[in-house]
């Protein structure tokens, strides 16, 4: 019994380094994506480095939710294959272990990184997700440069919705305007125009979009009437303290508020059914991702002791792409949930189901000796790809 508790020890303790490795690097990667929009706020919005260190730390917690079950099943994966590749494995099997003794501390260490992401997609995503917004409408605020990003339609300010093609940094100026404008009740402004420039007036927190040689289309809902006109210049004025707000609020997405307010939200009965659906999905979103960490753990489990036919290299690239296919049905998941073809708790909890239940099928073979191998379409498949790589080199 004591010997089994050493055993158990040292492998837990040989999970903790390749975790912390790659919990980093993945981090570390995921947040270079964010490089060239910190870049751009620093460069053109006048970003201050505490505002930037900010922006990166809210942006963690999104991508820990996926780091981190990236990081068990690596760690699982590599560990138990360095330990078959040193007949450590071998050894324990001559010792009368059998590989279900050696699950203890795969299980615990999984339950570990269940119960760490959980942490994080309950409480750190939503904060995370609302600083970011709340730190970009203080950013906007400081320059509306912040709350116009170009070829895309910027909904921040409450009740307007801008599109511009370009913007010059400089000069202000803008092409190809399409300005949305619902403020006045019963009545919705079309503007559009080929050109137009940002004016700011001595309140800091009013801007007016001048536009040029363009058409407004108004559509009085209460008369079912439109009418239409051209003009040289027009100016529309932005009030910034309107960003993001409802009645002196700032409004949140499903994603961005907490636990207890998301499942009160749904108690209480959503009348919209596609807005039910987005709020179910949200709910077992929290849920099912942290439990990646246990089925993505159980199956780098049987391909780390896997026979000597599948090493390092070949058990490595199979662990990955059962990786990846397991956020590819995630997000299949997504999609299929979000139609509401699918009741939400199949859509997201499925993907844990399929990769949980093929570690336990690989297990199973693995403790009764018979080698994990590939299907056969994957065989056919590695060959057609590897062999049409090599007619094009």
């Amino acid at each position: 019994m004591k010997s089994f508790n050493i055993i158990n020890r040292y492998i837990f303790k040989e999970l903790l380094p390749p975790f912390a490795i790659s919990l980093f690097f993945l981090t570390f990667v995921f947040l270079m994506t964010r490089i060239p929009e910190i870049t751009n706020m620093v460069v053109n919005y006048n970003a201050d480095i505490s505002s930037v260190v900010l922006m990166v730390v809210y942006t963690l917690p999104r991508f820990l939710e996926f780091t981190i079950p990236m990081s068990v099943m690596i760690s699982v994966l590599l560990t138990f294959m360095r330990m078959s590749q040193d007949n450590e494995i071998l050894a324990l099997k001559g010792a009368g272990v059998s590989l279900y003794k050696l699950l203890p501390p795969v299980l615990i260490f999984c339950f570990s990184g269940v119960f760490l992401t959980m942490y994080i997609t309950v409480f750190g995503v939503s904060w995370g997700k609302l600083s970011i917004k709340k730190k970009s409408i203080e950013l906007a605020r400081s320059s509306i440069d912040a709350a116009l990003q170009e070829r895309q339609f910027n909904c921040e300010l409450e009740d307007v919705m801008i599109y511009v093609s370009h913007m010059n940094m400089k000069t202000k100026a803008l092409k190809d305007v399409f300005i949305e404008d619902r403020r006045t009740k019963g009545v919705i402004s079309i503007s559009i125009a080929p050109s137009g420039k940002l004016i700011r007036f001595e309140d800091e927190q009013v801007y007016a979009i001048r536009l040029y040689n363009g058409v407004i289309n108004q559509v009085d809902i209460d008369e079912k009437s439109v009418t239409s006109l051209q003009f040289e210049n027009y100016d529309i004025n932005i009030d910034l303290n309107s960003m993001n707000k409802k009645n002196g609020k700032i409004l949140k997405d499903l994603d961005e508020i907490s636990l207890v307010v998301l499942v009160g939200l749904i108690r209480s009965g959503i009348k919209d059914k596609a807005r039910l659906i987005e709020a179910l999905m949200e709910l077992h979103e929290k849920f099912s991702i942290p439990f990646a960490c246990l089925s993505l753990g159980l199956l780098a489990f049987p391909l780390g002791v896997q026979s000597d036919s599948l090493r390092r290299s070949s058990g490595f690239g199979f662990g990955i792409c059962f990786f990846l296919l397991y956020y590819f049905l995630l997000a299949i998941g997504w999609s299929a949930g979000e139609t509401g073809n699918y009741p939400p708790v199949f859509a997201m909890w499925l993907p844990n189901v399929i990769m949980g239940g093929v570690g336990v099928f690989f297990l199973v073979r693995n403790a009764k000796e018979k080698p994990v191998m590939p299907p056969v379409f994957f065989n056919k498949a590695t060959l057609a790809i590897k062999n049409r790589f090599i007619r094009k080199i």
